[in-house]
């Protein structure tokens, strides 16, 4: 049986300007028992069109933050740096993918560029604009292969089919988070404030996203292996 070709969004250095990806994405696809392959960031709205045509599922990474202007805000104090080419690309990308109803996975920013594409908007800074009346640290001071808070999983929810789990320890690296959900979008996973921690698009073959990174978890945590195997068998029907 051939493996499934999953096309990944690629990570990119404003300063360098050049694009990369780290290969813990890779790493974990390839686990999951499918063929990684990293996008090119500079595609035409033509080129996503046939991208979307050509790969059998698509893993949205994690990155920088997106433009405020995404999602009709004004830039914040602690909003972060920005891609504008990546930005435009993903969001070409993503409305291709989904009238062709592929499997799509969202990691970090990949849950965050899901949100605002399907009408969404972001905290821009969670610190600063998200209560917490139990400090967590989304930005863990320690390596990513060791998890730093939990997150409640809802029941009759895919993620709950995959985890099989009602709490799951996840790591964290971000600042900004999902703040309204976008229309069509369920709430999968929260955390011990009721941040969005994961959503997914039920009346879709498969689209799943979540704010942690399990590509540093599958090796040990049987719940990020499954999401991965979860979506590579997605992404073979």
């Amino acid at each position: 049986m051939k493996k499934p070709l999953i096309g990944l969004t690629p990570s990119h250095n404003t300063d360098s300007r050049e694009q990369f990806l780290r290969l813990a994405y890779t790493a974990a696809v390839s686990a999951a028992g499918a063929i990684p392959v990293i996008l090119p960031l500079e595609a035409s709205r033509e080129d996503c069109r046939q991208l979307a045509e050509s790969f059998d599922g698509f893993l949205f990474t994690g990155g920088p933050d997106l433009h405020p202007f995404l999602y009709g805000e004004e830039t914040h104090p602690q909003c972060g740096d920005v891609s504008p080419e990546r930005d435009a690309m993903e969001t070409a990308l993503l409305p291709r993918i989904m009238e062709l109803k592929k499997p799509v996975l969202g990691i970090c920013r990949g849950l965050q560029t899901i949100n605002v594409v399907l009408g969404g908007t972001l905290y821009q800074d969670i610190p600063s604009q998200a209560a917490q009346a139990v400090p967590i640290a989304h930005r863990q001071p320690f390596h990513y292969v060791s998890p730093a808070h939990r997150v409640h999983v809802l029941p009759d929810t895919r993620l709950m089919e995959i985890c099989q789990a009602p709490v799951i320890r996840v790591n964290s690296m971000h600042h900004q988070a999902v703040k309204d959900l976008a229309p069509g979008l369920i709430v999968s996973g929260k955390d011990e404030n009721g941040l969005i921690e994961a959503a997914e698009l039920p009346d879709y073959p498969y689209l799943v996203a979540v704010q942690w990174h399990p590509e540093y978890l599958w090796q040990q945590d049987p719940a990020a292996a499954a999401l991965f195997r979860s979506f590579a068998d997605a992404c073979r029907c």
